[in-house]
């Protein structure tokens, strides 16, 4: 199968499984994630998600044999875009897990995730201005949001990729570790999460992807809005009765 899922408690797992491509994106991938996406987003045991690659590879992109012959259409979904997922907002954590190289269309699928680990000996880039193309999955839109301007565009107009540690300095990445432990630390990042409030993590998401977006005239009311959600919530109760008896809290999502 294209992709892969797995689930460890609370995380689930979808791992990209065409290693003998370095995991280039292809039909089967695209609907794949999207189905795969949708899957644990039902799942109300599933509070975190981690993306990741199977082999050495996190994600090469685009696979350009398809688009060669005119079949790139197939590389993305009516409602996710490029890998059945660039377009779309997800209500649960998205975690990289950056097993590889993460280069043109797998950089910007590491883009859409809202936190990364990475390995060592990683690289990122949008190399495809040497092709002759454009990065229109969204790494030109989502990485001047993630570092400093001129480097997005020193990145994206030369093609020229940044190492592990360049990223981390930059803070396109939130762990770096040995290639070795990149899914597991991955996991724990996403484990700690799913440790707190449902709720809590989901509305608190929301407004963290929205935000970027919004004046802070306008964010404010949205703010509140998500506030009085949780705040209304059993969790909310659960929380502090669990703070007060000094114990683990017993979440239930309401």
């Amino acid at each position: 199968m294209a992709i892969e899922i797995e689930r460890r408690g609370a995380v689930g797992i979808i791992a990209i499984n065409r290693p003998e491509a370095r995991n280039a994106v292809n039909g089967d991938v695209a609907q794949g994630m999207e189905a795969a996406l949708d899957e644990l987003e039902a799942d109300s045991s599933i509070v975190s998600v981690v993306i990741t690659g199977r082999g050495t590879s996190f994600c090469a992109g685009a696979d350009l044999k398809l688009v060669a012959v005119g079949r790139g259409a197939e590389l993305a979904t009516a409602r996710g875009g490029f890998a059945g997922m660039v377009t779309r907002r997800y209500t649960k954590p998205l975690i990289a897990a950056v097993n590889g190289p993460a280069l043109a269309g797998g950089f910007e699928i590491m883009l859409t995730c809202d936190m990364v680990v990475a390995g060592e000996e990683t690289i990122f880039g949008l190399p495809e201005v040497r092709r002759g193309l454009f990065a229109a999955a969204g790494g030109l839109i989502r990485l001047p949001k993630r570092i400093p301007l001129a480097v997005a565009s020193e990145m994206a107009l030369t093609g020229d990729p940044i190492d592990a540690e360049r990223a981390l300095a930059l803070g396109l990445v939130n762990r770096v570790v040995p290639m070795a432990e990149v899914l597991d630390a991955a996991v724990a990042l996403a484990a700690r999460i799913a440790e707190n409030g449902p709720l809590a993590v989901r509305n608190s998401l929301t407004m963290i992807q929205e935000a970027s977006d919004l004046t802070e005239e306008d964010a404010w009311p949205r703010n509140y809005a998500l506030a009085m959600e949780v705040f209304a919530s059993k969790d909310s109760i659960e929380g502090a009765v669990a703070f007060a008896e000094k114990r683990k809290p017993n979440w239930t999502g309401e």
